[in-house]
C-alpha cells in the first residue's frame, strides 16, 4: 500500500461521497426537479458501487495486517459501530423532530416508523437488508442499506480467509442463505477490489508500462462515460426486466435491480485503480487536507439523509439557497459528527480493549478461589 494509491484511494472516497449526497439532494421533492439529470443518469448508487470495490481492496489489505480472526473481526466491528450506534440515534432524533414541523417531508416511500428498539436492533446487526428477515428502512436513513452489503461482505470474506475445510464450506453456503441472493449479486465489485489489492500487493502492477497505466486509469472513466452516452445502463435494466418477466424486477432486486452494470462499474473501477496504483506509486505528498476529509466520508455518508429531511421539514420555501443549504448543511454536519465519532476510532479501539482486559482479569479473580478458602470450614451463608 503506497503512500501514492492511498490517498488516491482517498480522493475516489471523498468523491463518491459528495456524487452521493448531491444525488440525494437531486431528488425533485427536494429541489423542485432542477437537477434531475444526476438522477436520471443514477450516478449515486453508481458511486456506492465505487465504495465497494474501495472496500473490497483496503479490507483485503488489513486482513493480512491483522493477521487472526479474532483481531479482524474486532477492527472491523469496532469500525462501523463506533459510527453506526449514533448515527442510528442520531436519525431517531432527527425524525422526530421533523416530522412535527412538517409531516409531508417524510413520504412513506421515504421513511418507516420504527420503534428506537428496533432500528437499535436492525440496524447495529446490520440486517436490514439480508435476505433472511423482512427488509426495513431505518427511519429516513436509507443509505445505510449499502452497510447490510458491506457486513456481509466483511464476515464472508473473513471466513474464506481465516476458516479451512469442511468448516469454511459448510458456513459460507450457511451464510449465502442468511444474506440472501441480492446481497450476494453486487459480491462481485466488492471481490474485484480484493483482486486488485493481490495484484498490487503482487508487483504486477509496478511492472507495468507508465502507457499501459495511463490507458487503464483513463480507461475506466471514459468507458463509464461512453456508457452513458449510449444508454447501456437503460438497456441492460430492460434486459433484466424482461428476465423477470411478469414480476416487476424492481421489487424483487431492491437495491441490487442493476447488478449486471454494477458489476461492470465495479471492472471500470478496478482498471482505472491499478492504473493509478501504477502511476502514483512514487507519489509522496502530504495531502492533510485531504486526509481530513477521507476521514469523514463514513460519517457524511451515514447521516446526511436524516439531515436533509430536516431541513427540508424546517424551510419549506424552495430556492436556490435551500439548495446550497441542503448540500452544505448536510455535509458539515456529517463532519462534526465525524470529528465526534469517527476521527477517535484509534482511542475507541483502546478503550474497548482496556475494558474487555479488565473484565477478563476480574472474571479470572472471581473464579478462582480465596487462598484461604481450602483451609477454612465454610458457613451455612456459604453452602446457601
Amino acid at each position: 500500500m503506497t503512500r501514492g494509491l492511498s490517498l488516491w484511494l482517498d480522493v475516489l472516497r471523498v468523491a463518491a461521497t459528495l456524487i452521493v449526497v448531491f444525488s440525494h439532494v437531486a431528488y425533485a421533492r427536494f429541489t423542485r426537479g432542477d437537477y434531475e439529470f444526476v438522477r436520471e443518469l443514477n450516478v449515486g448508487s453508481d458511486a456506492v458501487i465505487v465504495f465497494f470495490v474501495i472496500s473490497g481492496l483496503v479490507i483485503a489489505f488489513a486482513a493480512e495486517r491483522d493477521k487472526t480472526f479474532g483481531t479482524y473481526a474486532f477492527n472491523r466491528m469496532t469500525r462501523l459501530l463506533s459510527v453506526l450506534l449514533p448515527a442510528i440515534l442520531l436519525t431517531f432524533v432527527l425524525d422526530r423532530m421533523g416530522r412535527p414541523i412538517d409531516v409531508s417531508a417524510y413520504p412513506n416511500s421515504f421513511y418507516q416508523h420504527l420503534p428506537l428498539w428496533e432500528m437499535l436492533v436492525r440496524g447495529l446487526t446490520m440486517s436490514n437488508e439480508w435476505g433472511l428477515f423482512e427488509r426495513v428502512r431505518l427511519g429516513t436513513n436509507g443509505p445505510l442499506w449499502s452497510l447490510s452489503y458491506e457486513a456481509a461482505y466483511y464476515v464472508l470474506f473473513g471466513v474464506a480467509v481465516f476458516c479451512t475445510g469442511a468448516r469454511r464450506l459448510v458456513l459460507l453456503a450457511a451464510l449465502g442463505v442468511v444474506f440472501g441472493p441480492r446481497i450476494l449479486l453486487l459480491m462481485p465489485a466488492w471481490l474485484m477490489g480484493v483482486v486488485v489489492w493481490h495484484y498490487v500487493k503482487s508487483g504486477r502492477a509496478a511492472q507495468m508500462t507508465e502507457g499501459v497505466a495511463r490507458s487503464l486509469a483513463w480507461g475506466g472513466p471514459l468507458a463509464y462515460v461512453l456508457c452513458q452516452a449510449f444508454n447501456v445502463p437503460d438497456m441492460l435494466a430492460q434486459t433484466t426486466a424482461e428476465a423477470f418477466a411478469p414480476a416487476h424486477y424492481r421489487y424483487i432486486l431492491v437495491f441490487s435491480d442493476e447488478f449486471v452494470w454494477n458489476g461492470m462499474i465495479g471492472l471500470m473501477t478496478a482498471l482505472h485503480v491499478i492504473g493509478m496504483a501504477r502511476l502514483a506509486q512514487n507519489y509522496h505528498g502530504p495531502h492533510p487536507h485531504l486526509r481530513w476529509w477521507a476521514g469523514a466520508s463514513f460519517s457524511i455518508y451515514v447521516v446526511h439523509y436524516p439531515v436533509l429531511h430536516l431541513i427540508d421539514a424546517a424551510f419549506p420555501a424552495e430556492t436556490v439557497s435551500r439548495d446550497a443549504l441542503l448540500f452544505f448543511g448536510s455535509v458539515a454536519a456529517g463532519l462534526v459528527f465525524a470529528q465526534v465519532f469517527e476521527r477517535p476510532i484509534g482511542a475507541i479501539r483502546t478503550t474497548v480493549r482496556s475494558i474487555a482486559a479488565r473484565s477478563h482479569i476480574t472474571g479470572r479473580r472471581q473464579s478462582q478461589p480465596h487462598p484461604q478458602a481450602t483451609l477454612l470450614p465454610e458457613t451455612p451463608a456459604q453452602q446457601r
